[in-house]
């Protein structure tokens, strides 16, 4: 059987280089499509199809034709599942209800393809049959089911997969986390353990929404960024080295000899000539802490800000440092309400082992404030842009470092509190007095 809902404007989005959404509804539309009556389909089987009608339907009349109809989800928790309900249900029956599962992906995303295919299995009976695998969060997401079948996928996926419901709402969104010292060399703590315990230990915050708005962790073991932390999380626990970038002095006069191709090899197929560790590494560190003298190569570690460009140009040559733990940045987000924001640095560096008790007593002391004083649907990082990142400095009761300074102040004129002066304001006004008097 053909597609029932005529689609001139999602086919051209099938004819760019790239692999298409459209193409991969349709397809399931089809087989779908193709096995009308098979009784085990929970949900409509012509929902993929209608799903395409709709969209088809949202292009042409240029809005959404999705609307919110109240919560919805499974019994005891307020977030993991996304009501989604179409506003023309005459005319689209299949999806007149087509919520959205987030279900808590594994800590670095490992899969075992018996958990995929239970997965599949799950969503084809009681779904639409299509996922996102992932969502920008990092969850697994299961696109398109009905209301009675919530209760009946949630206890599947407990008690047959041993997996949970991710986060939804205003609630602690599904810790992300990279790969880790499970396959890289320049982790500098265990991201897997770390995202894995900070999930079961904040259960209620994970499944229970009492936040002013979302609230979202990340683990990155190094500062690469691979699940960009920085970028997009509330709370980044990047990891970072104390101590001094390690030097093989031989191996860097292989790499300017030609001996050792740059960037491990990765150039995507392009002949960029002969190594340059001028151009290609001395000249580009952010921070001019590096020097070549034509035999060897120095760098001052105090100026260093771990942008990682070096160690990733010449991984033979350099590598990360011994006394490992990670730098915690606050208050990055999407250009949802106030526009987008990177993270703030807070912690410098912080041990991150196990049982993290450092990183979540900073973590406590942030929702104790935020819950007090954030507004509603206001983010973290839009909560210390309104009352201050020095305000985030005192409940977090962590001194004011120069690492915090984000730009020289341009006004001269600064107010301390009394009992930041030694002494109080009277010693200084009598020193005052007694100057001028003179």
């Amino acid at each position: 059987m053909a597609i029932k809902h005529p689609t001139p404007l999602l086919d051209q989005l099938e004819t760019g280089p790239w692999p298409s959404f459209v193409s991969d509804i349709k397809q399931e539309a089809e087989y779908r499509a193709a096995n009308p009556d098979n009784v085990e389909f929970q949900v409509p089987a012509d929902a993929p199809d209608d799903l395409l009608g709709v969209l088809e339907l949202s292009y042409k009349e240029g809005e959404t034709h999705w609307k919110h109809g109240g919560i919805v989800g499974v019994f005891g928790y307020g977030g993991g599942v996304i009501g989604r309900y179409c506003d023309q249900p005459e005319m689209f029956p299949g999806v007149a209800h087509f919520h959205t599962v987030r279900v808590a992906q594994p800590s670095g995303k490992y899969y075992s393809t018996e958990f995929l295919r239970g997965l599949c299995d799950i969503w084809e009976l009681r779904g639409s049959g299509l996922t996102n695998m992932h969502g920008s969060t990092g969850d697994i997401v299961l696109i398109g089911t009905q209301t009675p079948q919530l209760e009946e996928i949630f206890y599947d996926l407990t008690h047959k997969l041993d997996v949970d419901l991710g986060g939804s709402g205003s609630n602690l969104r599904t810790p992300a986390a990279c790969l880790g010292q499970s396959r890289c060399e320049y982790a500098c703590y265990n991201t897997q353990d770390a995202c894995y315990q900070l999930t079961m230990d904040y259960q209620d915050e994970l499944h229970r929404p009492a936040f002013p708005y979302k609230f979202k962790f990340k683990f990155d073991g190094c500062p690469n960024g691979c699940v960009a932390a920085m970028a997009r999380s509330d709370f980044a626990v990047v990891g970072t080295w104390k101590d001094d970038i390690k030097i093989d002095q031989e191996a860097v006069k292989a790499y300017v000899a030609g001996e050792f191709a740059p960037n491990a090899g990765a150039h995507a197929g392009r002949d960029w000539g002969k190594f340059d560790i001028e151009a290609e590494v001395i000249n580009l560190c952010p921070s001019k802490c590096m020097k070549w003298d034509g035999s060897r190569l120095f760098i001052n570690n105090a100026e260093c800000v771990r942008c990682m460009h070096c160690i990733n140009t010449m991984p033979r040559a350099l590598h990360i440092g011994d006394e490992r733990g990670a730098s915690i940045l606050c208050g990055a987000k999407a250009p949802v309400v106030d526009g987008a924001q990177m993270g703030s640095l807070l912690v410098p560096f912080v041990p991150v082992e196990a049982p993290y008790t450092e990183v979540k007593e900073i973590i406590e002391k942030i929702w104790d404030w935020w819950m007090e004083e954030g507004k509603n649907r206001e983010r973290l990082g839009e909560t210390m842009k309104r009352l201050s990142f020095q305000k985030l400095l005192e409940v977090t009761e962590i001194p004011a470092l120069a690492q915090h300074v984000k730009e020289p102040r341009s006004n001269p004129y600064i107010f301390f509190k009394e009992e930041e002066v030694p002494g109080g304001w009277n010693r200084d006004l009598a020193a005052y007095r007694s100057r001028h008097q003179r």
